[in-house]
């Protein structure tokens, strides 16, 4: 394979990259499946037990699709990390604002379990440092194949 980068610096470069992908497709993981249990449990997933009204349901598992798609979304800024800095900010975006709402409803009715907790934190810390990982990565102007 070549690239521009040549040298120790061309070689941290590509392992950095590499690692920011590497980093997006496990946690990737997360809104994937999280989203495919949702839609497929419902509310069941959260631990609630039947029956729920009709609108919880619904609006559960039209959440839990968009957070699959989202998820997918990630996965797709993997490939050419370096050139995707604008849907990555964007999805970024978006899951930042729904960790801001997760962080609201903490406020109101107390912190939710692990796993959503979990959740908190990539949102609101691991989220925006990926941003500036990969805004890190494109500025140093990585080219390549892989």
């Amino acid at each position: 394979m070549h690239t521009s980068l040549q040298g120790p610096a061309g070689g941290r470069r590509s392992t950095e990259r590499r690692a920011l992908q590497a980093f997006i497709a496990v946690a990737g993981l997360l809104p994937v499946f999280a989203g495919i249990a949702g839609v497929v449990a419902g509310p069941g997933l959260a631990g609630s037990t039947p029956p729920w009204p009709a609108d919880l349901d619904s609006h559960f598992r039209f959440l839990s699709g968009v957070f699959l798609v989202v998820g997918l979304g990630w996965w797709s800024c993997i490939p050419a990390i370096e050139t995707k800095g604008a849907r990555l900010r964007l999805l970024a975006l978006m899951t930042a604002v729904g960790g801001l709402a997760r962080l609201y409803s903490v406020s109101l009715v107390g912190f939710p379990s692990a796993g959503h907790g979990l959740g908190l934190a990539m949102e609101l810390v691991a989220v925006p440092l990926v941003v500036l990982w990969q805004a890190r990565i494109a500025r140093r102007g990585w080219r390549g194949n892989s």
